[in-house]
């Protein structure tokens, strides 16, 4: 990776993008709206138990619970509520999607309608809030379908490979928004005494080859044959076929696992297993896996299902689950080739 000689602002680096060509204004306007509303988040999730939004959220008494059936916590409320307020009103979006929200959200009449549609996680990881563990704020942006005045759910269906930005937010001793507009992967770190996120890595650059890998090894009794034998060669190091030593690494946040490898190389994986395998896999498509996929390929990395490139997935639902491999590029193609000769086999 490399640094920037100068210190270069969050609004800066898009403006110089628009200059060239790479963005619009309504686009750069949109990404920094989510960048002001990840900093209020951010604000929310450092004050902690002195806010009072640790904890499970309630209704009716009892604990609130999500369209994905999870228990959702104080600050996976409020972060949602932001980010629906803030984009809102802008006229830069003709609709929203949250992993929180059982349907899309369409921008209220009173607003003028923009061209791009915003997907987001508002807070990944948020099983690890009240143990004070990073968490993250995951977006996605696509354009909307010409012609279209009032979005819905299926226009939101489109594969990866649409994308036009994406990014995520990770909170953690340091407020730092990681963002691709297709052209490379930059870091920008909040500095909180001017109030605004400065360019800390230009062209962040994930290694072909890694000796870590992050998997909740605790699922290992329900995977497939192929991720057993994919990560039993791992396990066994220099005397298995490998060849060489693994460390695992693993942080129950996918924000914080995958920046980890954008910063320093691995590969993370979330397979599919006999407890997901009903629902397709564990990880969202639209909310986490396609992002992320953005991300790293545009650092050099390389996103799979295990048996297709994750950004050519056509997406059949705003919920769809998949499998999840993404990192550095010849181990996840080692994953692959697992999945691909145990196929074979079969």
């Amino acid at each position: 990776m490399t640094s920037p000689s100068s210190s270069i602002s969050l609004t800066r680096y898009l403006i110089e993008e628009q200059r060239a060509g790479r963005i619009n204004a309504d686009l750069r306007l949109l990404i920094e709206v989510v960048a002001r509303a990840c900093k209020s988040i951010s604000i929310a999730v450092g004050k902690g138990a002195l806010g009072g939004v640790l904890g499970d959220a309630l209704s009716a008494g009892e604990a609130s619970i999500n369209v994905q059936g999870e228990a959702q916590k104080k600050l996976d409320v409020l972060s949602n509520e932001i980010l629906l307020e803030a984009n809102a009103w802008g006229g830069h979006l003709a609709g929203l999607a949250s992993e929180e929200m059982d349907t899309s959200h369409p921008i209220p009449d009173v607003y003028p309608r923009g061209n791009y549609l915003l997907l987001f996680d508002p807070l990944d990881g948020s099983s690890n809030i009240d143990v004070n563990i990073s968490v993250g704020t995951i977006f996605s942006v696509l354009r909307c379908p010409d012609g279209v005045t009032r979005a819905q759910d299926e226009h939101f269906l489109q594969p990866g490979s649409a994308q036009v930005a994406a990014g995520y937010c990770t909170y953690g001793p340091s407020t730092m928004l990681v963002l691709t507009v297709g052209h490379g992967t930059h870091s920008f770190t909040l500095d909180r005494e001017v109030g605004g996120f400065v360019m800390t890595t230009r062209g962040m650059t994930i290694p072909e080859e890694t000796r870590e890998f992050a998997v909740n090894m605790s699922n290992q009794r329900f995977w497939e044959a192929p991720m057993q034998r994919y990560v039993g060669d791992l396990l066994a190091g220099r005397e298995g076929p490998r060849g060489k030593d693994f460390n695992m690494r693993w942080v129950a946040s996918m924000v914080a696992d995958v920046h980890r490898i954008l910063t320093r190389g691995g590969i993370f994986s979330y397979p599919l297993d006999s407890k997901c395998a009903a629902k397709g896999g564990k990880l969202r498509l639209m909310y986490e896996a396609n992002p992320m996929a953005f991300l790293v390929e545009q650092a050099g990395g390389a996103a799979s299902t295990g048996r297709e490139r994750m950004m050519d997935v056509a997406p059949t639902g705003l919920h769809q689950r998949v499998p999840v491999f993404l990192g550095s590029r010849r181990e996840v193609e080692a994953a692959v080739e697992y999945h691909r000769a145990h196929d074979a086999a079969a």
